[in-house]
């Protein structure tokens, strides 16, 4: 408690718990882990990979690099408020600990007709894929405000060089969120091997559900993890 609390390293450590939980189930080669992460969870993925060298191979899908983007809006819109930003989840987190109100950001009812009028493919995408065609209804995008402190101090693609495992980095060709994982897999210096797959002509929601497109992901990650497993 309070729910919707979203701190990366909560994030990172389910990953490396899953490494745990796996490496002790009957039947399972530890020297064959692979690691997958889509959207967010590429960017989990990257920071866990890091540091956990139980998983051989490391694989992300339209990689999401939401401290960036907490921190500095999507592709840098939000440079000059980070500051506000940061003292807003400050104060909201010194409320909770006084036993007040617990605030929320992206707690707001979206419409059609608002997403229509968004400014980013992804977000207008974004709407449609998570609250009509494939919705949960337990799943929002509202997180605690407090929350922000950790995730606007958060960069996946920061220390990337301590990837030496074997690393493809996939991506739709149209997708507006491309720069994310073009940065990540430039600082990967030290990757065994490295692979950038463009899907061309998929938006980063796209390649979640398009057939055409999550055949070629899913045609590339066999051929990756046959290879390197």
């Amino acid at each position: 408690m309070p729910r919707n609390v979203d701190k990366p390293a909560h994030r990172i450590e389910d990953i490396h718990a899953m490494g745990d939980f796996i490496s002790r189930y009957k039947g399972v080669d530890t020297s064959r882990l692979g690691l997958l992460g889509i959207c967010g969870g590429g960017g989990s993925s990257l920071k866990a990979a890091q540091a956990d060298k139980r998983f051989k191979a490391v694989a992300t899908l339209s990689m999401f690099n939401s401290g960036v983007v907490r921190r500095n809006g999507f592709k840098d819109s939000q440079l000059s408020t980070i500051q506000e930003r940061l003292k807003q989840a400050s104060e909201a987190r010194a409320l909770e600990a006084a036993g007040g109100e617990v605030l929320y950001a992206a707690n707001t009812e979206i419409t059609d007709e608002m997403a229509d009028k968004m400014p980013y493919e992804l977000y207008r995408e974004g709407h449609y894929y998570y609250h009509r065609t494939h919705a949960q209804p337990n799943s929002t995008f509202r997180y605690t405000m407090s929350s922000l402190m950790d995730l606007m101090t958060f960069d996946a693609s920061t220390n990337m060089d301590l990837i030496n495992q074997p690393l493809l980095m996939i991506a739709g060709s149209k997708a507006d969120t491309y720069y994310m994982t073009e940065d990540a897999y430039n600082k990967a210096t030290n990757a065994k091997q490295k692979e950038l797959f463009l899907i061309d002509g998929a938006t980063h929601i796209q390649t979640y559900w398009k057939p055409e497109y999550v055949a070629q992901a899913v045609d590339k990650l066999v051929d990756f993890y046959q290879e390197n497993l």
